[in-house]
């Protein structure tokens, strides 16, 4: 037992939590809720997104939360494009599988459980298809029956959870003012009444912004690239028995002067847990003669040793 099903355990009881893998429905066939009367219409749409869109929308106003399950691209000889939508609770969850080697040196295939999941086999079923003559779409319902009560908070989807192009471009904007994500999502939700946007969505769209302006460079890569654009010079050495970077001391010209200019006072204080590496950060200071700080250099270093402390100060 893992330490998720020791809390589950602990504090619900997993005789309360529903295993996908020994139910069919949540509710009984007389008490399935039906959503047919709200896409039983007879309007044309000009395209597949059109109608998709169409659908989603009307499902979020009554809870629901709409996903495409398959679809047919381009037309064929026997058949129109199709676009099938259905619940996001729709289907039966497939327990992932866990090679395990035993005492024999057999291969066998553990399954990891229980498992928690929101699909139930929920049978609601949309079809949209072009039509014959032109290349307008149609939605038809195959099944408008929920068999899940319909959820009360927006909290937890996926679709409610989504960022419009205008926020996203707010979040790039105060990514580049170094906002802390969590600030931004304080921002969203003030200015969005029932926003369902979570943190880790933030820090999702933090990330792959992030992601695109290093354009598929490293961290050691994007790290030389910045220092370049905004006129930073770098002094580094590899190991010895290697072509890995063993330390890194960057600079600012302008401190480089004003150390030249004011040598007399040097302050050096080493970080602990900045980066991803474990390298300590060592912060070089010094003071002007009116008692004003300023920064020398700053220096990753893979140790604390005395030759390492006379290699940054040699280098600035």
């Amino acid at each position: 037992m893992d330490h998720y099903e020791e809390f589950i355990e602990e504090n619900i009881g997993l005789e309360n939590c529903v295993d996908p893998s020994t139910f069919e429905e949540f509710l009984e066939p007389e008490e399935y809720v039906d959503h047919r009367h709200l896409f039983a219409t007879d309007q044309i749409f000009n395209s597949k997104p059109e109608l998709v869109n169409w659908a989603k929308e009307t499902a979020i106003k009554v809870n629901t939360y709409l996903i495409v399950t398959r679809y047919l691209k381009s037309r064929t000889s026997d058949r129109r494009p199709y676009v099938t939508l259905g619940c996001e609770s729709g289907g039966v969850n497939k327990p992932r599988k866990k090679p395990v080697v035993n005492d024999k040196e057999e291969v066998q295939v553990k399954r990891w459980g229980p498992y928690w999941t929101k699909k139930c086999g929920c049978p609601f079923k949309l079809k949209g298809e072009q039509m014959a003559m032109c290349e307008n779409w149609q939605v038809f319902v195959h099944d408008g029956r929920h068999n899940h009560a319909i959820g009360v908070y927006t909290h937890g989807h996926a679709q409610a959870a989504k960022l419009m192009e205008e926020q996203l471009i707010q979040i790039e904007q105060f990514r580049k003012s170094h906002v802390p994500p969590h600030n931004i999502l304080q921002f969203l939700r003030e200015q969005n009444v029932g926003c369902a946007v979570n943190a880790q969505k933030i820090y999702n769209v933090v990330a792959k912004i992030k992601k695109n302006r290093m354009q598929g460079r490293n961290t050691v890569e994007e790290f030389f690239c910045l220092s370049a654009i905004r006129d930073y010079t770098v002094f580094y050495r590899n190991r010895e028995d290697s072509h890995m970077l063993s330390d890194i001391v960057v600079a600012h010209p302008i401190s480089i002067e004003m150390l030249r200019t004011w040598p007399y006072v040097l302050i050096m204080d080493t970080a602990y847990k900045t980066n991803k590496y474990n390298m300590p950060l060592l912060e070089v200071v010094g003071m002007t003669l009116t008692g004003k700080n300023f920064t020398v250099a700053s220096a990753f270093m893979r140790n604390e040793q005395a030759t390492t402390y006379r290699w940054v100060l040699q280098q600035i």
